[in-house]
């Protein structure tokens, strides 16, 4: 598979390192509450980010999203569940940490 072309919006490795410990929490703990059956999670984490933060950026629907991110419905699933369980208030509130210390 190719390296896909990164878009204004996606997040930088830096950014990435500071978000992915909530988001790598949140899928474990996740998981950790289902019967543990059916296939693992397959998509990745930092392009469903991504995904979110371009629709949020450009204000397109999600229908639009362009093909080199995950399907648009997986990607607006993942975006609901974590607005639904305070996955963004996590971050928010971590980025604020992280500004306040500078």
């Amino acid at each position: 598979m190719t390296e896909r072309r990164r878009y204004p919006s996606d997040l930088s490795d830096a950014r990435w390192e500071l978000v992915e410990p909530v988001l790598t929490a949140w899928r474990a703990e996740r998981r950790g509450r289902g019967l543990d059956i059916g296939r693992p999670p397959n998509h990745d984490l930092r392009s469903l980010l991504d995904a979110v933060l371009y629709v949020n950026r450009t204000g397109i629907p999600w229908r639009y999203l362009p093909h080199d991110y995950p399907y648009w419905n997986t990607v607006y699933a993942y975006f609901a569940r974590w607005q639904e369980e305070g996955v963004f208030d996590q971050l928010n509130s971590l980025l604020r940490r992280q500004v306040r210390r500078q």
